[in-house]
Protein backbone atom coordinates (compact mmCIF):
# COMPACT_ATOMS: atom_id res chain seq x y z
CA UNK A 1 0.00 0.00 0.00
CA UNK A 2 1.35 3.44 -0.75
CA UNK A 3 0.06 6.98 -0.41
CA UNK A 4 0.23 10.14 1.66
CA UNK A 5 0.99 9.79 5.34
CA UNK A 6 2.31 11.63 8.36
CA UNK A 7 5.54 10.33 9.84
CA UNK A 8 5.72 9.45 13.55
CA UNK A 9 9.18 7.90 13.87
CA UNK A 10 8.60 4.41 12.34
CA UNK A 11 4.84 4.36 12.99
CA UNK A 12 2.39 6.24 10.81
CA UNK A 13 -1.39 6.39 10.38
CA UNK A 14 -2.93 5.77 6.96
CA UNK A 15 -6.56 6.23 6.07
CA UNK A 16 -8.70 3.11 6.12
CA UNK A 17 -12.28 4.38 5.95
CA UNK A 18 -13.93 7.76 5.53
CA UNK A 19 -17.54 8.39 6.52
CA UNK A 20 -18.83 11.72 5.27
CA UNK A 21 -21.24 13.54 2.99
CA UNK A 22 -24.00 11.96 0.91
CA UNK A 23 -22.71 8.40 1.40
CA UNK A 24 -22.31 8.64 5.19
CA UNK A 25 -25.27 6.39 6.03
CA UNK A 26 -24.58 3.82 3.30
CA UNK A 27 -22.42 1.64 5.54
CA UNK A 28 -24.23 2.14 8.83
CA UNK A 29 -27.07 0.05 10.27
CA UNK A 30 -29.92 1.61 12.23
CA UNK A 31 -30.55 -0.02 15.59
CA UNK A 32 -34.18 -0.74 16.48
CA UNK A 33 -33.82 -3.25 19.29
CA UNK A 34 -35.33 -3.12 22.75
CA UNK A 35 -34.26 0.03 24.57
CA UNK A 36 -35.83 2.64 26.85
CA UNK A 37 -35.48 5.08 23.96
CA UNK A 38 -37.58 4.77 20.81
CA UNK A 39 -34.85 4.20 18.20
CA UNK A 40 -36.33 4.25 14.70
CA UNK A 41 -35.38 2.34 11.57
CA UNK A 42 -33.60 3.87 8.59
CA UNK A 43 -36.72 4.50 6.52
CA UNK A 44 -38.49 6.21 9.41
CA UNK A 45 -35.40 8.23 10.28
CA UNK A 46 -35.07 9.53 6.73
CA UNK A 47 -38.76 10.17 6.14
CA UNK A 48 -39.26 11.98 9.45
CA UNK A 49 -36.11 14.11 9.17
CA UNK A 50 -34.31 12.50 12.08
CA UNK A 51 -31.35 11.56 9.84
CA UNK A 52 -30.26 13.25 6.63
CA UNK A 53 -27.36 14.93 4.84
CA UNK A 54 -27.59 18.60 3.89
CA UNK A 55 -26.72 20.02 0.48
CA UNK A 56 -23.37 21.16 1.89
CA UNK A 57 -22.63 17.60 3.16
CA UNK A 58 -23.35 18.08 6.85
CA UNK A 59 -24.56 14.83 8.41
CA UNK A 60 -27.53 15.41 10.72
CA UNK A 61 -28.91 13.03 13.32
CA UNK A 62 -31.43 14.32 15.83
CA UNK A 63 -34.30 13.54 18.12
CA UNK A 64 -37.87 14.40 17.32
CA UNK A 65 -38.19 18.11 18.15
CA UNK A 66 -41.64 18.78 16.66
CA UNK A 67 -44.08 16.36 18.33
CA UNK A 68 -45.84 16.89 21.65
CA UNK A 69 -45.96 13.56 23.52
CA UNK A 70 -48.33 12.19 26.15
CA UNK A 71 -46.83 11.72 29.60
CA UNK A 72 -44.82 8.50 29.77
CA UNK A 73 -44.15 8.25 26.01
CA UNK A 74 -40.62 7.81 24.68
CA UNK A 75 -39.33 10.34 22.15
CA UNK A 76 -38.04 9.04 18.80
CA UNK A 77 -34.31 9.24 18.10
CA UNK A 78 -31.55 7.59 16.08
CA UNK A 79 -28.83 5.05 16.86
CA UNK A 80 -26.52 3.75 14.16
CA UNK A 81 -23.62 1.30 14.02
CA UNK A 82 -20.99 0.81 11.34
CA UNK A 83 -21.01 -2.33 9.24
CA UNK A 84 -17.21 -2.35 9.15
CA UNK A 85 -15.14 -3.66 12.04
CA UNK A 86 -11.59 -2.65 12.87
CA UNK A 87 -8.52 -4.02 14.54
CA UNK A 88 -7.51 -1.11 16.79
CA UNK A 89 -7.03 2.19 14.97
CA UNK A 90 -7.16 5.98 15.15
CA UNK A 91 -10.71 7.35 15.08
CA UNK A 92 -11.15 11.04 14.25
CA UNK A 93 -14.60 12.62 14.49
CA UNK A 94 -15.01 16.18 13.16
CA UNK A 95 -18.30 17.75 14.16
CA UNK A 96 -19.93 21.15 14.44
CA UNK A 97 -22.34 20.12 17.17
CA UNK A 98 -23.07 17.30 19.59
CA UNK A 99 -26.53 16.95 21.20
CA UNK A 100 -27.10 18.56 24.59
CA UNK A 101 -29.90 19.74 26.82
CA UNK A 102 -31.97 18.50 29.72
CA UNK A 103 -33.18 14.97 29.04
CA UNK A 104 -30.47 14.18 26.46
CA UNK A 105 -27.54 11.77 26.71
CA UNK A 106 -25.37 11.71 23.56
CA UNK A 107 -22.63 9.16 23.05
CA UNK A 108 -19.98 8.11 20.52
CA UNK A 109 -18.34 4.89 21.65
CA UNK A 110 -17.12 1.38 20.91
CA UNK A 111 -18.20 -1.74 22.85
CA UNK A 112 -17.04 -5.35 23.03
CA UNK A 113 -19.27 -8.26 22.08
CA UNK A 114 -20.47 -10.94 24.45
CA UNK A 115 -21.11 -10.49 28.15
CA UNK A 116 -20.56 -6.89 29.22
CA UNK A 117 -18.03 -5.65 30.16
CA UNK A 118 -15.63 -8.53 29.50
CA UNK A 119 -14.53 -7.31 26.07
CA UNK A 120 -14.45 -3.68 27.12
CA UNK A 121 -16.16 -0.43 26.23
CA UNK A 122 -14.55 2.84 25.14
CA UNK A 123 -16.72 5.95 25.49
CA UNK A 124 -15.15 8.70 23.40
CA UNK A 125 -18.01 11.17 23.80
CA UNK A 126 -20.49 10.85 26.62
CA UNK A 127 -22.39 13.91 27.77
CA UNK A 128 -25.48 14.34 29.86
CA UNK A 129 -28.12 17.07 30.03
CA UNK A 130 -26.49 20.51 29.58
CA UNK A 131 -23.27 19.58 31.33
CA UNK A 132 -20.14 21.30 30.01
CA UNK A 133 -17.84 18.30 30.52
CA UNK A 134 -17.40 15.29 28.29
CA UNK A 135 -16.60 11.98 29.97
CA UNK A 136 -14.10 9.60 28.40
CA UNK A 137 -14.86 6.27 30.03
CA UNK A 138 -13.48 2.75 30.00
CA UNK A 139 -15.57 -0.20 31.18
CA UNK A 140 -13.70 -3.49 31.58
CA UNK A 141 -13.68 -6.82 33.33
CA UNK A 142 -11.83 -6.95 36.68
CA UNK A 143 -8.07 -6.70 36.29
CA UNK A 144 -7.74 -3.63 34.08
CA UNK A 145 -6.79 -0.52 36.06
CA UNK A 146 -6.05 3.09 35.27
CA UNK A 147 -2.47 4.15 35.98
CA UNK A 148 -3.09 7.40 37.84
CA UNK A 149 0.43 8.68 37.22
CA UNK A 150 -0.07 8.62 33.44
CA UNK A 151 0.20 12.05 31.82
CA UNK A 152 -3.20 13.35 30.78
CA UNK A 153 -5.05 16.64 31.13
CA UNK A 154 -8.44 15.36 32.26
CA UNK A 155 -9.57 14.91 35.85
CA UNK A 156 -10.33 11.52 37.37
CA UNK A 157 -13.89 11.72 38.65
CA UNK A 158 -14.42 8.05 39.54
CA UNK A 159 -12.36 4.89 39.91
CA UNK A 160 -14.43 1.83 40.76
CA UNK A 161 -14.28 -0.55 37.84
CA UNK A 162 -15.07 2.43 35.60
CA UNK A 163 -12.60 5.27 35.08
CA UNK A 164 -14.06 8.62 34.01
CA UNK A 165 -12.16 11.71 32.89
CA UNK A 166 -13.54 15.17 32.14
CA UNK A 167 -13.09 17.09 28.92
CA UNK A 168 -15.29 19.43 26.81
CA UNK A 169 -18.92 19.06 25.79
CA UNK A 170 -22.16 21.01 25.57
CA UNK A 171 -23.22 24.53 24.62
CA UNK A 172 -19.75 26.06 24.93
CA UNK A 173 -18.22 23.44 22.63
CA UNK A 174 -20.96 24.09 20.07
CA UNK A 175 -20.55 27.88 20.37
CA UNK A 176 -16.90 27.53 19.35
CA UNK A 177 -17.90 25.93 16.05
CA UNK A 178 -17.48 22.42 17.41
CA UNK A 179 -14.18 20.70 16.83
CA UNK A 180 -12.57 17.26 16.78
CA UNK A 181 -12.61 14.26 19.08
CA UNK A 182 -9.94 11.62 18.46
CA UNK A 183 -9.26 8.21 20.00
CA UNK A 184 -6.10 6.16 19.42
CA UNK A 185 -6.19 2.47 20.28
CA UNK A 186 -3.12 0.29 19.79
CA UNK A 187 -0.76 -1.99 21.72
CA UNK A 188 0.58 1.04 23.58
CA UNK A 189 -2.80 1.81 25.10
CA UNK A 190 -5.90 3.90 24.52
CA UNK A 191 -5.83 7.69 24.46
CA UNK A 192 -8.37 10.39 23.68
CA UNK A 193 -8.02 14.03 22.64
CA UNK A 194 -10.50 16.84 22.03
CA UNK A 195 -9.89 20.12 20.22
CA UNK A 196 -12.02 23.21 19.79
CA UNK A 197 -12.34 24.27 16.16
CA UNK A 198 -9.65 26.97 16.39
CA UNK A 199 -7.19 24.52 17.95
CA UNK A 200 -7.58 21.52 15.61
CA UNK A 201 -4.04 20.42 14.63
CA UNK A 202 -3.12 21.10 11.02
CA UNK A 203 -2.11 17.47 10.46
CA UNK A 204 -5.72 16.45 11.17
CA UNK A 205 -7.00 19.12 8.78
CA UNK A 206 -4.60 17.81 6.13
CA UNK A 207 -5.68 14.20 6.64
CA UNK A 208 -2.23 13.24 7.92
CA UNK A 209 -2.78 12.73 11.65
CA UNK A 210 0.23 12.45 13.92
CA UNK A 211 -0.90 11.96 17.54
CA UNK A 212 2.69 12.26 18.78
CA UNK A 213 2.46 16.01 18.10
CA UNK A 214 -0.89 16.65 19.81
CA UNK A 215 0.36 17.02 23.35
CA UNK A 216 -0.98 15.16 26.34
CA UNK A 217 -4.35 13.47 25.79
CA UNK A 218 -7.36 14.32 27.95
CA UNK A 219 -7.48 10.65 28.93
CA UNK A 220 -5.07 7.74 28.65
CA UNK A 221 -5.10 4.06 29.56
CA UNK A 222 -1.69 2.41 29.30
CA UNK A 223 -0.65 -1.28 29.42
CA UNK A 224 1.18 -0.99 32.76
CA UNK A 225 -1.94 -1.94 34.69
CA UNK A 226 -4.18 -3.16 31.87
CA UNK A 227 -3.52 -5.69 29.13
CA UNK A 228 -5.12 -3.77 26.27
CA UNK A 229 -5.50 -6.69 23.87
CA UNK A 230 -6.99 -8.87 26.60
CA UNK A 231 -9.57 -6.44 27.93
CA UNK A 232 -10.67 -4.73 24.68
CA UNK A 233 -11.87 -6.96 21.83
CA UNK A 234 -14.64 -7.40 19.24
CA UNK A 235 -16.17 -3.98 19.70
CA UNK A 236 -19.72 -2.86 18.94
CA UNK A 237 -22.23 -0.64 20.80
CA UNK A 238 -24.27 -0.51 24.02
CA UNK A 239 -26.15 2.26 25.86
CA UNK A 240 -26.62 2.36 29.62
CA UNK A 241 -29.02 4.15 31.98
CA UNK A 242 -26.60 6.39 33.85
CA UNK A 243 -28.15 9.62 32.59
CA UNK A 244 -31.65 8.50 33.51
CA UNK A 245 -30.55 7.88 37.08
CA UNK A 246 -28.92 11.32 37.23
CA UNK A 247 -31.87 13.54 36.36
CA UNK A 248 -32.88 14.29 39.95
CA UNK A 249 -29.42 15.75 40.65
CA UNK A 250 -28.84 17.33 37.23
CA UNK A 251 -30.11 20.81 38.03
CA UNK A 252 -32.66 20.49 35.23
CA UNK A 253 -36.23 21.61 35.99
CA UNK A 254 -39.16 19.33 36.74
CA UNK A 255 -39.02 15.62 36.04
CA UNK A 256 -37.55 13.72 33.14
CA UNK A 257 -41.01 12.46 32.17
CA UNK A 258 -42.31 16.04 31.92
CA UNK A 259 -39.27 17.26 29.98
CA UNK A 260 -39.83 14.57 27.36
CA UNK A 261 -43.32 15.82 26.53
CA UNK A 262 -42.35 19.22 25.07
CA UNK A 263 -40.45 19.12 21.73
CA UNK A 264 -39.00 22.58 22.39
CA UNK A 265 -36.73 21.01 24.99
CA UNK A 266 -34.89 19.13 22.23
CA UNK A 267 -34.00 21.86 19.73
CA UNK A 268 -30.31 21.34 20.61
CA UNK A 269 -30.46 17.55 20.55
CA UNK A 270 -28.66 17.18 17.22
CA UNK A 271 -25.45 15.80 15.79
CA UNK A 272 -23.93 17.91 13.00
CA UNK A 273 -21.04 15.87 11.64
CA UNK A 274 -18.48 16.84 9.02
CA UNK A 275 -16.64 13.53 8.86
CA UNK A 276 -15.60 10.42 10.71
CA UNK A 277 -12.24 9.03 9.59
CA UNK A 278 -10.61 5.79 10.63
CA UNK A 279 -6.85 5.36 10.23
CA UNK A 280 -4.79 2.20 10.65
CA UNK A 281 -1.33 1.85 12.04
CA UNK A 282 1.46 1.25 9.53
CA UNK A 283 5.24 1.11 9.47
CA UNK A 284 7.69 2.54 6.97
CA UNK A 285 9.11 -0.10 4.65
CA UNK A 286 12.88 -0.37 4.89
CA UNK A 287 14.74 1.24 2.02
CA UNK A 288 11.89 3.51 0.92
CA UNK A 289 10.53 6.61 2.60
CA UNK A 290 7.52 6.75 0.26
CA UNK A 291 6.10 3.28 0.87
CA UNK A 292 4.15 2.06 3.85
CA UNK A 293 3.22 -1.39 5.02
CA UNK A 294 0.02 -1.84 7.00
CA UNK A 295 0.65 -3.23 10.46
CA UNK A 296 -2.05 -4.95 12.48
CA UNK A 297 -1.68 -5.94 16.10
CA UNK A 298 -3.18 -9.43 16.24
CA UNK A 299 -2.19 -11.52 19.24
CA UNK A 300 -2.73 -15.25 18.92
CA UNK A 301 -5.70 -15.37 21.29
CA UNK A 302 -7.27 -11.91 21.40
CA UNK A 303 -8.32 -10.32 18.11
CA UNK A 304 -9.32 -6.71 18.67
CA UNK A 305 -11.95 -5.40 16.32
CA UNK A 306 -14.15 -2.32 16.52
CA UNK A 307 -17.51 -1.27 15.19
CA UNK A 308 -18.09 2.47 15.20
CA UNK A 309 -21.37 3.78 16.48
CA UNK A 310 -22.86 7.21 16.82
CA UNK A 311 -26.00 7.66 18.79
CA UNK A 312 -27.69 9.30 21.71
CA UNK A 313 -30.24 8.40 24.31
CA UNK A 314 -33.32 10.34 25.34
CA UNK A 315 -34.14 9.80 28.96
CA UNK A 316 -37.28 8.20 30.30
Amino acid sequence: MSGAFAQNTSVIWVIEDTYEGQTFFDTFDFYTGTDPTKFVDQQTAFSSGLAYVTSDNKVIMQGDNTTWLPLGTNRSSVRISSQAIYNTGLFVLDLDMAPWGCGVWPAFWTLGSGTWPYNGEIDIIEGVHDNEHNQVTWHTAPGCNLTATTNFTGTIVQTNGVDNLQSSYGPYFDSQGGGVFAMKWDDNGIAAWSFYRAAVPQDIVNGLPDPSTWGEPVAALIPNSCNITQFFANHSIIFGDWAGNSYATSGCPGTCENILMDPANFVNASWIINSLKVYKSATLSSGSSNAVTAYYSQPSVWIATVAITLGWLLLI
